[in-house]
């Protein structure tokens, strides 16, 4: 794959030096918000980053390479492409081939941090087992079991089937962490009921883990769950009213496939005026930040850096 891969200077630079870096996924600036809003969320995300002291990495697929770092203008081109694919694993070669303007899910982004020795990885909820359809697991999971980051997260997008989900990240080794929490939140919630594998306080806690984990030869990622920052979280019981019904909603209109999440999330955001999108946004940004401090504890740089 490398010859493929493109590395934003300073990102190379980070990597080739032992500085910290963090791997973002770009399907949020493709397919998550509008133009200029994508863009601005994007270098917000990079700024909270770098604020921690540490070098952002956005994954994405520009004129027929994978890049792992964007400049001002690679977000400008990739955020105003008239034609943007969300890219999965399958989807590689294709766009590779076609040079397509891509952007990358959790299961791209983490093989192809992992490719080119980035540690730890910040989204928003990690994809899972849908509802209605527990046949349709997102290739989120397997990637996940074999591929050694920290991915912090919010838990899984709440329009899925958590307990599902959380039981095939059992079967396949994942190991769930809490941070400072003892439940697995349901994304825009701060609570879901269902439990954590092991409550943590700290970012070294995390780095810990996962630096026994990898020692011992297990090759899973260390799911970190981090709670969406409580005044943008909404109740439990009021996004899954909505949920439900934008649940029903998709079922009647026949939306099927990798549809299925967008026009989901889409529905939950108008049904709830926007509130959802709010708690979307924060906790994105709360997720990077940890990303940021785990990050210091595990790399080891060969002489002082201020990013």
């Amino acid at each position: 794959m490398k010859q493929h891969i493109r590395l934003y200077p300073e990102v190379h630079h980070a990597l080739e030096n032992g500085y910290p870096v963090v791997a973002l996924e770009s399907a949020v600036i493709t397919h998550g918000l509008p133009y200029p809003e994508n863009v601005q969320l994007a270098e917000e995300l990079e700024q909270t980053v770098r604020n921690e002291g540490v070098i952002p990495a956005t994954v994405a697929f520009l004129d027929g390479y994978i890049q792992v770092g964007l400049s001002p203008e690679d977000r400008q081109r990739l955020a105003t492409a008239p034609h943007k694919r969300k890219v999965s694993l399958r989807d590689i070669g294709i766009v590779l081939s076609r040079k397509e303007a891509g952007g990358t899910t959790v299961a791209a982004t983490l093989q192809i941090a992992h490719q080119v020795g980035i540690k730890v990885f910040a989204t928003g909820g990690i994809g899972g087992v849908h509802r209605e359809s527990p046949f349709d697991v997102s290739a989120d999971l397997p990637t996940l079991s074999r591929t050694p980051l920290v991915v912090v997260s919010a838990g899984a997008k709440a329009i899925l089937d958590l307990p599902a989900t959380l039981e095939v990240l059992e079967t396949m080794g994942v190991p769930v962490v809490g941070y400072r929490t003892d439940e697995f939140p349901a994304f825009y919630s701060r609570e879901s009921g269902l439990p954590v594998n092991v409550r943590v306080e700290s970012p070294q806690e995390v780095a810990e883990i996962a630096k026994i984990q990898w020692e011992c030869q297990v090759n899973s990622a260390i799911l970190v769950v981090n709670p969406p920052p409580a005044d943008t979280a909404l109740p439990r019981e009021t996004i899954e009213a909505l949920i439900q019904k934008a649940v029903h909603e998709a079922l009647d209109q026949g939306v099927r496939g990798a549809e299925v999440t967008p026009f989901l999330l889409a529905r939950v955001s108008a049904l709830s005026g926007g509130e959802s999108l709010k708690a979307n946004l924060a906790l994105l940004r709360n997720n990077a930040r940890l990303a940021a401090q785990i990050a210091h504890h595990l790399y080891t740089p060969r002489h002082q850096f201020r990013a």
